[in-house]
């Protein structure tokens, strides 16, 4: 016997998105599609730089002159490579593809190149081998026109001057939206063109907000000041997103790749972002990629009164010095991520300098000879913390540079809150469904007003697949659900996130049943696209559900009806749901969304007709303004095959029983306890006899023998 319980702790309808979704290029362009595998490799990649007391590097080593330490414990090198980018012969490089499979944004089209087979893994691999691996990261949401002229004139110097034959450069940029510009080439003409692109018109003018207080800020004679602190934490984790992106796409080439980030600046707000940074740093480990980071906005003259085109300063810290600290505050702030991204992935920070070239020789220095040892740590705790890494050298008298640790990876027990709510949020934005917990979603419209439709959706969830740990005398589980309706362009409508705590005397009694989510929303007629995704939060393991779902214009039909909703339970109705049809007389209807139900139980169906047409009381003459009434007739049929095998008696409606929506309300309830058990399909029979009008929709469902001994149904 399978009955639904429905644990419904809370009912949350959430207003529109004051935020658009953070949507970031998956690095392809838009007309090629890309299948991506995932295979997870627990192999600690180790850049080693190793120098004479001269400053000559050596490059005789092997691997046994090296000993690695993972937090004061050996390790075993499997895979050791030296990597001479100046051995490359002064020749033309061939352009390479990597960053998106198939051309750069601004080439003209071609047809998408597959991904080399395992058999070609080695010429692909090749085409990197004793290569410079650089891309030019171009933050134009955060950058100045002028700032953006710094950038293009220094990497054009690049071009021009620096650029060796072994460089293999790439250019990405993020404005509206994360683009790849050039894919990895040595081509100096492609490069120069699509850095002169980079136009005046290119940035976005961003500069961090307020915190709402007029203290200290310019007098434009605005007595108002905006709290920017939720946009400034949505624009950083954006940026932050960007830069894993990149990261991940480059984690199949093993060599060291570096990553020169052109910026002015990147602000954090206390720990909000501190989940987004540490994301984008592992990820940055785990590639191989180096972060290199520019300041854009130089060495910096900061004076006590402001800097002389903007408007004097509010308040009395002009006169008090408290100006300048938050300047010198700010300044620091936005340069201490930047210092974070660099260290924490091997590279550097280049700041409060005006020569914006030498960054470029930092990364020529850092990767012109290096050892590239491997290993797979003897730790296989998946705990998210930080290990650190000692490499040492047989031999005396050397000098040895190299990234002195990473995170590990960490399993959904060890994630931190903010990392399982990035991870819910990832798996609500993602194109490919995650079927690890079975998930079903079911939704029907009722009317409310002329453009108005309440939206009851049911989600379900089998109890077999939730694990219960035992907590004093009950067993609790709790279920994260987050989801959300999209028009039919894809845009964010309606959001939904809530935790569900299920707490019951033994898990047993859900073993056999469903737990079933129930919520609402309110939308007008249209198209619209639902996705939702529920995880259980003792393994972490979650469930994708998503469907399009048509409001229909009931305007345009001679018969206006709601959805059918099928039903075998009742439960009492919670406070401040009065807007839900399916509340009545103080109980609420609960959704059957399987269309299981027992023989021993009882079929509920409910379902509204609108505007039902008026018959003429007796006596009054046909056409004359005095008209009163309405008659509706309905009844239920059950099926099997083509055959009717029941029909239930005929329900009739004289008059509107909600007359504040203008709705005929039917609610039938029909023993299953005649038919046999098997599959039938319910035929609705509605008719409004005034204008001649009917409806006949059909619903599958299954009715299954009942079980000899059963648990009671009841609500939670």
């Amino acid at each position: 016997m399978t009955v639904s319980i429905p644990f419904r702790l809370m009912r949350k309808v959430l207003a529109a998105l004051l935020v658009p979704a953070l949507t970031c290029s998956p690095l392809l362009s838009q007309d090629q599609a890309e299948y991506t595998f995932r295979v997870e490799s627990e192999m600690v990649l180790v850049n080693v730089t190793v120098k004479d007391k001269n400053g000559n590097f050596v490059g005789n080593l092997k691997p046994e002159d090296f000993t690695v330490l993972e937090d004061n414990k050996p390790q075993k090198i499997v895979s050791f490579d030296l990597e001479n980018v100046d051995a490359v012969a002064m020749q033309t490089v061939p352009q390479a593809k990597t960053l998106s499979n198939g051309p750069a944004t601004n080439q003209p089209p071609q047809q998408p190149q597959a991904t080399p087979a395992a058999s070609d893994a080695d010429k692909f691999a090749d085409q990197f081998k004793d290569r410079r691996l650089m891309i030019l990261f171009f933050d134009l949401s955060a950058m100045e026109p002028d700032e953006i002229d710094r950038a293009v004139t220094s990497a054009e110097h690049y071009v021009d001057t620096q650029m060796a034959p072994a460089d293999l450069v790439a250019i990405v940029s993020l404005g509206s939206a994360l683009l790849v510009n050039q894919d990895f080439t040595s081509d100096r003409d492609l490069l120069k063109k699509q850095l002169r692109a980079f136009g005046e018109g290119s940035g976005q003018g961003y500069e961090e907000g307020t915190t709402g207080t007029t203290e200290g800020t310019p007098d434009t004679g605005q007595p108002f000041t905006a709290d920017d602190t939720e946009y400034n934490i949505f624009n950083t984790d954006r940026r932050l997103e960007a830069l894993r992106s990149v990261a991940e796409k480059l984690s199949h080439l093993q060599q060291k790749k570096s990553l020169i980030y052109f910026s002015s600046g990147m602000d954090r707000t206390g720990i909000e972002n501190q989940s987004e940074l540490r994301a984008a740093t592992n990820a940055a480990v785990r590639s191989n990629l180096a972060i290199y980071t520019m300041d854009l906005r130089g060495l910096q003259a900061l004076v006590p009164g402001g800097e002389a085109q903007n408007a004097s300063l509010r308040g009395t810290s002009p006169y008090s010095g408290q100006s300048m600290i938050n300047a010198l505050n700010s300044n620091f702030t936005t340069q201490e991520t930047l210092v974070t991204l660099a260290s924490d992935t091997g590279g550097k920070a280049f700041l409060d300098s005006n020569d914006f070239t030498q960054i470029f020789k930092g990364v020529q220095q850092d990767t012109s000879q290096y050892y590239l040892l491997g290993y797979r740590s003897t730790n296989t705790a998946k705990d998210g913390r930080y290990r650190r890494i000692s490499v040492k050298v047989k031999l005396p008298g050397l000098k040895i540079d190299y990234r002195r640790g990473y995170y590990a990876a960490a399993d959904y027990k060890h994630s931190t809150k903010e990392d399982k709510e990035l991870q819910l949020e990832e798996e609500l934005a993602s194109e490919l469904p995650t079927t690890d917990l079975p998930l079903y979603l079911n939704a029907a419209y009722f009317r409310l007003e002329p453009m108005k439709f309440y939206v009851p959706i049911s989600l379900v969830v089998p109890g077999s697949q939730i694990p219960f740990t035992r907590s004093s005398d009950r067993d609790k589980a709790t279920l994260d659900v987050i989801g959300m309706v999209m028009d039919s362009e894809h845009h964010p409508v309606t959001r939904i996130r809530d935790t569900v705590k299920l707490a019951i005397n033994t898990a047993s009694e859900v073993q056999k049943k469903n737990v079933q989510y129930d919520t609402g929303v309110s939308l007008s007629p249209g198209k619209y696209h639902l996705k939702f995704v529920v995880r259980e939060n003792e393994t972490g393991r979650m469930g994708s559900f998503e469907a399009d779902f048509v409001i229909p214009d009931l305007k345009s039909l001679p018969l206006k009806m709601s959805s059918i909703v099928l039903a075998s339970q009742l439960q009492p109705a919670k406070k401040g749901s009065s807007s839900n049809p399916l509340i009545r007389d103080g109980e609420e209807i609960v959704p059957n969304v399987t269309h299981v139900f027992s023989s021993g139980q009882d079929l509920r169906l409910y379902y509204e007709v609108y505007d039902p047409s008026r018959v003429n009381a007796p006596g009054v003459v046909e056409g004359a303004a005095s008209k009163t009434g309405i008659h509706l007739l309905s009844s239920v049929a059950f099926f099997r095959g083509k055959a009717k095998v029941f029909e239930s008696s005929q329900v009739e409606l004289t008059s509107l029983n909600v007359r504040d929506r203008k709705a005929g309300v039917f609610q039938l309830d029909l023993p299953l306890n005649s038919l046999k058990p098997g599959f039938y399909t319910c035929q609705v029979n509605v008719i409004d006899d005034a204008a001649g009008q009917f409806l006949f929709p059909r619903l599958a469902l299954l009715i299954r023998p009942q079980a000899k001994t059963s648990a009671p149904s009841g609500t939670n």
